[in-house]
């Protein structure tokens, strides 16, 4: 009836198990009725640009400023895996250069407090250049609007684009972790590090 996934509904299970279990803790309740409950997880698709797509999406000229800005924000969680939230957060003082001339991305994934360092390649220093000093930024990095307008304009992306997959903000983070990391020989644990993950068996689902 309410059309609700295996995955949301295991996980909504577990939140409960997890409340019924601070209440047996603290003597408010004395049987836990979901401490047998089997949890059974479906493998989840994981969508994510080929190196082609992503090729056409940064070279495709936007029909204005707006796509254009999303176009440049997503590009850039493609090239470093970073989410919405820490894309949005960030602020040219998450920016630096090592000794040895190359430079990085330092900050902290918002989901799980993990500190990240992500190297930064040609196509995001470009784009962060081309941002730079925009007085409408207030201190941030990037022009980065609410997740919920950066997926509708995305869904307009994908149509100019020719790209006939269902394109979100999270999906940039998967492009980052096949199509430009591990696609290019870059260690599964390095990677694993740059997303910010807790377990490297999360990172190898992608």
């Amino acid at each position: 009836q309410f059309n609700l996934s295996t995955n949301y509904v295991m996980k909504t299970i577990l939140k409960f198990k997890s409340v019924y279990q601070v209440a047996i803790d603290n003597g408010w309740a004395q049987k836990n009725p979901f401490a047998n409950f089997k949890f059974h997880y479906e493998q989840a698709e994981r969508g994510y640009l080929t190196m082609d797509e992503l090729t056409r999406v940064m070279q495709k000229a936007m029909p204005s400023k707006r796509l254009e800005q999303i176009r440049d924000v997503f590009v850039f969680s493609c090239f470093t895996g970073l989410a919405h939230c820490d894309v949005a957060k960030l602020k040219q003082e998450n920016v630096y250069t090592d000794s040895d001339g190359r430079t990085w991305l330092k900050t902290f994934r918002n989901k799980t407090d993990v500190p990240v360092h992500i190297p930064l390649l040609e196509v995001p220093q470009i784009i962060i250049a081309k941002y730079k000093g925009m007085r409408q930024l207030r201190g941030k990095l990037l022009p980065v609007p609410s997740n919920q307008k950066c997926n509708t304009y995305l869904k307009e992306l994908a149509d100019v684009c020719g790209i006939n997959k269902n394109i979100t903000f999270h999906m940039a983070r998967h492009t980052f972790a096949t199509t430009v990391a591990l696609s290019n020989g870059v260690p599964i644990e390095s990677v694993s590090k740059m997303l910010g993950h807790r377990n490297i068996r999360t990172t190898q689902i992608y």
